[in-house]
């Protein structure tokens, strides 16, 4: 977010090269004000200050919402293609919603298509401003050669709603086979779902054909009622298909195996290694028998399920309740981590026989984060989203470099007036949602993430992560 000043009496007048109004409001009385990184729970507005978005800081963002704000979402692999940067794009999703009533609350099957976009050059371009021949009103044909490519008209949403009595804690698409999610309830039950039938009835659908009226009432495969408390923590395993693991609030952790397609067994006897809730866990993406669970004890444990049920280690992650995980993909010796005070850190499990696996700790953020993913693509890039109502991205592999810093200011001249004081690692910041929930990098699509908040969703592709996928596809 930039800031920049706001005249009320010339609010119909658009700045010089602005595009649907997001740059500063100007007027032959009032002189132009070079807009600034504005930081939240750091810098103040001042009087006749508004907060605006430079859509020129991404490649692509739209907004949408499916009705009641969802806690949790997913996104779902599809078949078009495992590296896709032309648009438009098209994406596909699960989430739950957090109704007013338990019996309004559904799981939302649905597909976003047109999104279209454009590449934005990394420096900058000089400002139209600077030409004192052009108004405000001329400026609108400036508009047209910026216009998004790819696309015509607005993303399309198309949604199929499945009943689902009481809120949706979170929800995951099972990666091998994405037509099958697995929820947590508020009820304390865990269900398990086959959305093949509204997500093939979404793929060969017309963009105007479903509009999500109507609520389809639909059995799970499996209900189990085994956790003695609601719960957060569940994640598919990347390894074996079908293996599921699901933590609640009274620190029992619950291991699913697949007997068939469409049935599991649950093993009654819980892994139980935390002194509180657990609030996330996640599986090895290497290892069939790991995973790792965190906790408002503030701990990390490690597991291996074929040595009892009991942590194989355990060691002191944060200060403070430890509300998210992830594991990296691309490098797996590597687990980052988030704390209800704000911070994150970046743990290296080959010094775990040290007695301290963080590497770097980061304490950007001033509220809880409530998310965070390591990217798909980049094993050094991963997003955190925070009730600071922020979503950032950081390359870990980044140090800050003068002679760099110094030849991109002579580029760009006074187009950037960033602070001073910001981690050389932290690549974007998006702001504008309020109560930001969770995040996700998009698998197939480089760049995209997608953010659920309380005010609905983002989809978003910052023009300074041109990251690709790794060559064998995975």
């Amino acid at each position: 977010m930039a800031r920049t000043i706001k005249n009320p009496k010339k609010a119909k007048r658009k700045n010089k090269g602005s595009k649907k109004g997001d740059g500063a409001s100007t007027s032959s009385s009032v002189p132009t004000i070079q807009p600034r990184v504005w930081q939240p729970g750091v810098d103040e507005l001042e009087e006749g200050e508004e907060l605006q978005c430079d859509p020129l800081a991404y490649n692509s963002l739209h907004a949408f919402h499916i009705g009641w704000p969802c806690l949790s979402f997913d996104i779902v692999r599809d078949s078009l293609g495992s590296d896709r940067k032309d648009f438009p794009h098209s994406v596909y999703f699960v989430a739950g919603t957090q109704a007013e009533k338990a019996s309004w609350n559904s799981i939302g099957v649905f597909k976003v298509s047109n999104i279209s976009g454009k590449r934005r050059e990394l420096v900058p371009k000089k400002s139209s401003e600077d030409d004192p021949d052009m108004d405000g009103e001329s400026s609108n044909s400036d508009d047209s050669e910026d216009e998004e490519e790819g696309a015509s008209g607005a993303p399309v949403l198309q949604l199929r709603k499945v009943a689902h009595h009481g809120c949706v804690n979170r929800i995951r698409a099972m990666g091998q086979n994405p037509h099958i999610c697995a929820s947590w309830a508020d009820s304390g039950h865990v269900q398990i779902w086959d959305f093949s039938s509204h997500l093939n009835a979404l793929a060969e659908s017309e963009t105007e054909g479903i509009q999500g009226s109507s609520v389809f009432n639909q059995a799970p495969l499996v209900n189990f009622r085994g956790h003695k408390d609601e719960g957060y923590a569940i994640d598919w395993s990347p390894v074996v298909v079908g293996r599921l693991a699901t933590g609640d609030c009274k620190n029992c952790i619950h291991l699913w195996e697949p007997t068939s397609d469409s049935t599991w067994n649950v093993d009654p006897t819980p892994f139980i290694g935390h002194s509180a809730s657990v609030e996330d866990l996640q599986w090895s993406p290497t290892e069939p028998h790991a995973f790792v669970s965190c906790s408002v004890d503030g701990t990390i444990a490690i597991w291996d399920i074929r040595i009892g049920k009991s942590p194989a280690a355990s060691f002191k992650a944060h200060d403070a309740d430890v509300n998210v995980i992830s594991w990296n993909r691309q490098a797996s010796c590597m687990l980052a981590s988030g704390s209800d005070d704000g911070t994150f850190s970046i743990h290296d499990f080959r010094l775990l026989k040290d007695g301290n696996t963080v590497v770097a700790h980061f304490k950007y953020h001033k509220y809880p984060v409530t998310s965070i993913e390591w990217s798909p693509h980049e094993a050094s890039t991963l997003a955190v989203s925070s009730s600071d109502n922020q979503l950032t991205i950081w390359d870990l592999s980044l140090e800050k470099d003068e002679e760099e810093e110094a030849e991109f200011k002579a580029q760009t001249k006074e187009l950037v007036n960033a602070p001073q004081d910001l981690p050389p690692q932290l690549l974007f910041v998006h702001q504008g949602q309020k109560d930001l929930k969770e995040l996700h990098w998009h698998a197939q699509i480089p760049g995209m993430i997608v953010s659920t908040a309380a005010d609905g969703f983002n989809i978003l592709m910052p023009s300074n992560i041109q990251s690709t996928l790794p060559s064998n596809g995975s």
